[in-house]
């Protein structure tokens, strides 16, 4: 995890040599797997995730799009953390990967964002841009940090936001390892929020979280803002006041050497899907995933039929 305009402008980016060498340049030679049309041969484009329901089930739904248009497709789902992906992507062994703009910004270059969605494009662009990665559109849909608390303590304790943490003797936050050192996550509590009164716990899998808070062992995890558990009457969602967490629409972040290789079919086959992704919607289909048990994959496919793009 760590929206509504979309702008069509393409970046100009550097090639990245080290590329050619791990073959990925390869269109020839087509296989009984290859698709029957010529122009979507070649080697398989290599769509990756992080670890958590909302990566997977939007690389199911990219990687489906594409295949419905003929192109070949390796998955390499549910990965790890930007700090595992990043050097397969910027080498090119993976090469795609839905990111979200604000967290590839503050965590996978460290840097602060403008917080706005187009701004975010512009600057995501260009960090990735010696890397030889290319942005396309960015979707409408968002999925941020949102930090959720028991409803009974909210409401015998008057907490709305996170600011209000400060009214307890003691506050715990449960999340991920990479949680603790990320300025969006117990980093932002301790230095934007001031929170003396905050520790942190890794608790790395969000079923668990969930219980802790549940039992009173921590007070206060991070889920992300498509779960079913925004929203949920058990739960009360704390306002980001001192907005630590930034705008986190959708953005598909491809190897420059795809995009110029498989040109604007590719392009706007991708930029389909993402101009029909939204945050409530990808809230229903985390829930089918997360709730009711449903594979990512299924839920994709079915999303996409519904869209017209399977």
């Amino acid at each position: 995890m760590w929206g509504h305009v979309r702008w069509t402008q393409s970046i100009r980016v550097a090639a990245l040599v080290a590329v050619a060498a791990l073959g990925l340049t390869a269109c020839g030679g087509g296989g009984s797997d290859q698709p029957a049309a010529p122009s979507k041969g070649g080697a398989p484009i290599v769509v990756a995730s992080f670890n958590f329901t909302d990566s997977q089930i939007l690389a199911e739904v990219y990687a489906g799009a594409l295949e419905a248009k003929g192109y070949p497709i390796t998955r390499k789902l549910n990965l790890g953390s930007r700090e595992l992906i990043y050097p397969s992507l910027k080498s090119g062994e993976l090469q795609f990967v839905p990111e979200y703009q604000g967290a590839a910004i503050t965590t996978g270059f460290g840097k602060d964002t403008v917080k706005d969605a187009k701004g975010e494009h512009d600057q995501l662009a260009k960090l990735f841009e010696p890397d030889g990665i290319g942005l396309l559109n960015y979707a409408p849909a968002e999925n941020k940090n949102t930090y959720l608390v028991k409803a009974d303590l909210a409401k015998e304790k008057g907490l709305s936001s996170i600011s209000d943490l400060k009214k307890l003797d003691k506050v715990v936050l449960a999340g991920p390892p990479e949680c603790e050192k990320r300025l969006p996550c117990f980093q932002g509590f301790k230095d934007v929020y001031q929170l003396a009164n905050a520790t942190f716990q890794t608790v790395q899998e969000a079923g668990p979280r969930v219980q802790q808070l549940d039992s009173g062992a921590v007070t206060v995890i991070p889920v992300d803002s498509v779960s079913p558990l925004v929203g949920d009457p058990k739960y009360v969602a704390l306002k980001d006041d001192l907005a630590i967490v930034p705008t986190e629409n959708v953005v598909p972040a491809v190897n420059k050497k795809v995009l110029d290789e498989r040109g604007p079919d590719f392009a706007n086959a991708v930029n389909a899907v993402s101009a029909k992704l939204t945050t409530d919607g990808m809230r229903e289909l985390n829930a089918r995933v997360d709730s009711d048990g449903e594979p990512a994959a299924d839920v994709a496919k079915d999303w996409l039929s519904q869209q017209g793009l399977g």
